[in-house]
């Protein structure tokens, strides 16, 4: 703040307003002066008033009391006098008798208006105050910094020599120079200080820790010249620790509470502690906590529960002789202390045998207390009533004891810690019974059926994300086909790993119902959507879902997707290329349709199919959006080398997305290679509906497994073709159909164009009829029915014999 009298300008003095007029014996307005004249509204010395008796000039004689604010001084009185326009101006007024050589009296009036005298008197009172004031050390000092007043706070600081100089200079914090630098500047621009200077400390070995503020301004003299210098320092010790801890617990806070990893939490909470209150510091968690386990909610001593996790040391290496990371802590028996900690309590102990005292004399205690220990703290990590662990600083270099402010502060972030590590426990249990979950769901890693050999592989999440919901599947379909899936629930940790379980299930059961796939993702749609209904939060209840069935008597692979990534198919002379398939509305959207997508595959093609956490693996940076159809195309023409085993296929896919790469999402890879049915082991005819046809059908059925070399299957198959043809015959309307196709089992279609549902059923002995499905089960090791835009095939397989 700069002053605002200039070096050029006089300031106001005393004698500047003041006005003076002389009256006779007689009381006669003799003679005034031109500022007495213009006071009262007369333009010169001379006029009206001078020959005038003076009494005529008072307008009314007031008492000081009642010109609060104003007031009078002492040896005088305030009078209201008239002005030329009829007004009145309050004046002190002082008479001063006066002697003549001739021997007429007379007196001399001298007066200051109430206005100006009001000035003199605030700013003697402010100064007043100011100096009498015994709580900032108030200076003023001359042009070389010596001082000529100063507050009595000044002298009780010890900042006073005998001989006036002050003493206890004072240097800056985190400022380059003293305050005395800072008073020579003030002096030298003449522009004010207001605690720009930042925050002082004082020197001497009593106010050593004081941080005081600083103000100063510059004091000018009676023609407007600096001539020395007005400083004020404040003790803002308290708030300047306070700001600092507020600053430590803030710190406290962002660097504890960036893991989820307990041990991780407990090395950032030991890299703060030291050196910010202690030398050495060292951090235990109760020994189940790694694994999730419920902490007690007491504890009677230690027994061999609780582990070291963490240790620091700010002047070397952790002691030989103290409890290591890693490492059981000693026994000791219970004390009144441990409940004190169970209640929160931070137990301060500010000399050499303090802590000993509390650990007890048993031969571990010493293996707990450093050598040197002066001061100690400890707490316990209690969150929701349970103990986690404990914490202790110790003070071996430090000169100073720990205060209550230190325990305030330990308990403050210790309770953040304990708050961020019980966080991180829950999220190992919820982890834990989610990787379980997820274990037990998961299909072999690879199989083969007669239409593709897979190999399915998953890769978890890196860093804290925790366990997702993808997953994938190969599933035995009617007539030798399979069904592929993968597909990848929102979210993360046990809700999505009981989502996807029950999708898992509910695509088992429709894969039964041999749905096409755009079928069975509509009604695993309506699932989803039901889901979100029953759930709290109907917005993370959603999937990504691919479904995929391949025909190995066809060669053709059908494809709808529910939000997925498209699937790739890579041909056996190595070429890659990407099935666009629509993607379509993720699942529980609701009342949006899926795509059926068709392609015809070459025997040795691979299907390949993903989850999104392989494009975010295959990103720069890890970004999903940088990844591009051209570097999936060559991640997989890499891996999916012709003739390659997919086990090792898979594994070079999921390495693209190892812990290293930091992603953000897990990774579900499955990898399927078609075979193809030869067309000498497929036979199939049509018969017109007559129940004559029956005959033929079983002579043609027979003749052909005799060709196969499959005579003792004749007979039974005779028997499920005679049950099966007889009754399409008899309830479905047009021609039948019937197709063998021979492979690892027999498999024995009939199709016709009813859409009734056939039902096995235990006929009683007076019932005609009704045991054919029944005859038909007990014959063959699978049977069931599939249906389409035309009718319905029942199928049945039976075992080859070897």
């Amino acid at each position: 703040m700069r002053d605002s009298h200039s070096a050029g300008s006089s300031p106001p003095t005393p004698l500047d307003g003041a006005v003076a007029a002389v009256v006779d014996a007689s009381g006669t307005l003799v003679s005034w002066t031109a500022g007495a004249a213009r006071l009262l509204g007369h333009r010169g010395p001379g006029g009206p008033p001078l020959g005038r008796r003076a009494r005529d000039l008072v307008a009314v004689r007031r008492s000081s009391g009642g010109l609060e604010p104003y007031g009078g001084a002492p040896g005088g009185r305030v009078l209201g006098l008239r002005t030329r326009d009829g007004g009145v101006v309050d004046v002190w007024v002082r008479l001063v008798p006066l002697a003549s050589d001739a021997g007429g009296d007379g007196v001399l009036v001298l007066g200051l208006p109430m206005e100006t005298l009001a000035d003199w008197r605030d700013g003697l009172a402010i100064g007043a105050a100011a100096l009498r004031q015994e709580e900032w050390q108030i200076t003023l000092h001359d042009r070389d910094l010596r001082v000529r007043r100063s507050s009595p706070e000044v002298a009780r600081a010890g900042r006073l020599s005998d001989d006036g100089d002050l003493l206890c200079a004072m240097a800056r914090v985190g400022v380059e120079g003293s305050a005395s630098d800072v008073l020579r500047q003030v002096m030298a621009t003449g522009v004010s200080v207001v605690d720009e200077s930042g925050l002082l400390r004082g020197s001497p070995p009593e106010a050593r820790g004081r941080v005081y503020s600083l103000t100063a301004a510059p004091v000018r003299d009676l023609r407007g010249r600096i001539d020395g210098v007005f400083s004020s320092l404040v003790d803002v010790t308290e708030r300047f620790r306070s700001a600092d801890r507020l600053d430590l617990v803030y710190r406290a806070s962002r660097a504890i509470s960036r893991s989820l990893v307990a041990e991780r939490i407990a090395e950032e909470l030991v890299d703060f502690l030291v050196p910010a209150l202690g030398d050495l510091a060292a951090v235990e968690f109760f020994d189940g906590l790694a694994s999730g386990a419920e902490p007690p909610t007491r504890v009677e001593g230690l027994n061999a529960d609780f582990r070291r996790a963490a240790v620091k040391h700010a002047h070397g290496p952790w002691p030989d002789d103290q409890v290591a990371v890693g490492e059981v802590l000693p026994l000791v028996p219970d004390r009144p202390g441990f409940r004190s900690l169970e209640r929160g309590d931070v137990l301060v102990g500010n000399g050499p045998g303090d802590y000993r005292e509390f650990l007890g004399s048993g031969p571990g205690a010493g293996r707990m207390v450093p050598a040197g220990t002066h001061a100690s703290m400890g707490a316990a990590l209690v969150a929701g009533g349970h103990v986690l662990g404990y914490v202790q600083v110790f003070r071996t270099r430090r000169p100073h004891r720990f205060d209550g402010q230190d325990a305030k502060l330990m308990k403050e972030i210790v309770n953040l810690a304990a708050l961020a590590i019980d966080n991180a426990r829950r999220y190992t249990r919820e982890r834990r019974t989610a990787a379980a979950l997820r274990s037990s769901l998961r299909p072999p890693v690879s199989g083969s059926t007669a239409a593709v050999d897979t190999a399915g592989f998953f890769q978890a999440a890196a860093g804290d994300v925790g366990v997702g919901g993808d997953w994938f599947d190969a599933l035995p379909l009617s007539s030798l086909r399979t069904a592929l899936v993968v597909g990848d629930v929102i979210g993360h940790g046990l809700p999505s790993t009981t989502t996807m379980a029950r999708l898992r299930t509910a695509i088992h059961t429709l894969a039964d119902l041999d749905l096409p796939p755009d079928e069975l993702l509509t009604r695993l749609d309506d699932l989803v959507h039901r889901m979100a209904a029953e759930s709290e939060h109907p917005d993370s209840v959603g999937a990504s879902c691919l479904y995929a069935d391949y025909d190995p008597v066809s060669r053709v692979c059908r494809f709808a997707s529910a939000g997925h990534p498209p699937p790739a198919v890579i041909d056996p002379d190595g070429g890659v290329r990407l099935v666009d398939v629509p993607p379509g509305p993720f699942l529980g959207v609701g009342g949006m349709p899926f795509e059926l997508v068709e392609t015809e595959l070459a025997p040795g093609s691979v299907i390949a199919l993903y989850s999104d956490g392989l494009l975010t693996a295959d990103a720069a940076g890890g970004d999903a959006s940088g990844a591009s159809e051209a570097d999936v195309t060559d991640l997989l023409r890499s891996a999916c080398r012709p003739g390659r085993p997919l086990e090792e296929a898979g594994l070079d896919l999921v390495a693209a997305a190892s812990p290293t790469r930091r992603h953000a999402d897990d990774t579900t890879v499955l990898l399927a290679r078609t075979r193809a049915i030869a067309p000498g082991d497929v036979a199939e005819w049509r018969f017109p509906q007559d129940l004559e046809a029956v005959a033929r059908a079983r002579r043609l059925v027979g003749a052909q497994l005799a060709d196969w070399h499959l005579d003792e299957l004749v007979f039974t198959t005779e028997l499920v073709v005679s049950e099966l043809v007889t009754n399409a015959m008899r309830y479905a309307t047009g021609p039948v159909g019937l197709r063998l196709i021979r492979d690892r089992v027999l498999v024995c279609e009939v199709t016709d164009t009813s859409n009734s549902h056939p039902r096995l059923r235990r006929a009683v002995s007076t019932d005609e009829g009704g045991r054919g499905l029944f005859l038909v089960a007990q014959v063959t090791s699978r049977w069931g029915s599939r249906y389409s835009e035309t009718g319905k095939t029942i199928w049945t397989e039976q075992t080859i014999p070897r």
